[in-house]
């Protein structure tokens, strides 16, 4: 009988193809939403591989229930929903897309760098209203971009990525990141290491990249907003609890921050009572991999993953953390 698969999620192309190449056999949620939490642990108990995304805690729980687990590929660039220490010790591997959607996730960063500095949603809303009568010169003036002060918060691929196109804005680059950058890195980025509370109050946009762990998790907390510009934008695309988002409302209702574009949420898909009321945020239904040509790589990756373990090979991209226990 060959290996079973279970997909938490209806996959774009090439989808299941792509794991059925491999001689694999497939199961896939039908329905595009979460799988309810007792269906994912019946479906799982006769899996080899699980192929999932970052909505699936996979945990204890899950493992206990799949005896025959050998691998779970995370549709994902981040792991934070998996424990990783804990599969790798029942001899689980954990596998990530990273590579393959940092350009996308790059350009949507940019996306909402511009469309919350110059107000393109409450432009949106005003024409679509049928309110708008015609230009005016005080109408919807926003935050210019060009040669302004641009601060990342994590310099992994996608962080650098961003860099990259800041040099087409003019923008000096001022990074933050666990581990400074080799200097031939920092020259070709052009981008200069400063601690967080300097970056925050220098900087005209900020845009984060971190992980997610217990050290980041409100790495923004009501402290590190204030240190910002009032006339400052804030751009997140890495993961929603790097911010605390209450802190972050009372910020922007304020006025002690100019605006935000968000694609991600602390509590995902639920949002902080008061977000959507702000005109001066712009939200995103987490689409920073949601390019065609990402998306189909990111399934590639995960179903050569998943080959590339049941074969009895190593794992092309496992996740970072503790090695593998011999099953």
């Amino acid at each position: 009988m060959a290996p079973l698969v279970v997909v938490t999620r209806p996959l774009p192309a090439p989808g299941v193809a792509a794991l059925e190449e491999a001689g694999l056999e497939v199961w896939v949620n039908p329905v595009d939403e979460p799988l309810p939490r007792s269906e994912l642990l019946a479906r799982v108990a006769e899996a080899d591989a699980l192929l999932c995304m970052l909505s699936e805690p996979v945990n204890v729980e899950l493992f206990d229930a799949a005896p025959r687990l050998r691998v779970v590929s995370n549709y994902a660039v981040g792991f934070d929903n998996i424990e990783v220490a804990e599969a790798r010790r029942r001899g689980i591997e954990v596998t990530t897309t990273p590579d393959v959607l940092t350009e996308a996730t790059a350009d949507l960063a940019w996306a909402l760098l511009l469309a919350a500095a110059r107000r393109i949603g409450e432009g949106d809303r005003l024409v679509r209203s049928g309110e708008w009568t015609g230009w005016g010169p005080n109408q919807l003036v926003g935050r210019p971009v060009a040669g302004k002060t641009l601060g990342i918060v994590g310099m992994g691929a996608i962080g650098r990525a961003v860099a990259r196109r800041a040099r087409g804005f003019s923008m000096p680059v001022l990074y933050f990141n666990r581990n400074r950058l080799p200097e031939d890195v920092e020259r070709g980025l052009d981008a200069t290491y400063v601690p967080l509370p300097e970056l925050l109050a220098r900087a005209d946009v900020v845009s984060l990249h971190a992980p997610l762990n217990d050290e980041s998790r409100h790495l923004l907390d009501a402290d590190a907003l204030a240190l910002m510009k009032r006339t400052a934008v804030l751009v997140n695309t890495g993961r929603g609890a790097l911010i605390d988002e209450a802190a972050l409302v009372e910020a922007l209702r304020e006025g002690r921050l100019a605006a935000a574009g968000l694609d991600v949420y602390e509590r995902e898909p639920a949002l902080t009572p008061g977000l959507v009321d702000l005109d001066n945020v712009v939200l995103a239904p987490h689409l920073g991999s949601a390019d065609a040509e990402a998306r189909a790589a990111m399934v590639r990756l995960c179903a050569d993953n998943i080959a590339s373990v049941l074969a009895g090979r190593p794992a092309l991209t496992p996740a970072p953390g503790p090695p593998l226990t011999a099953r």
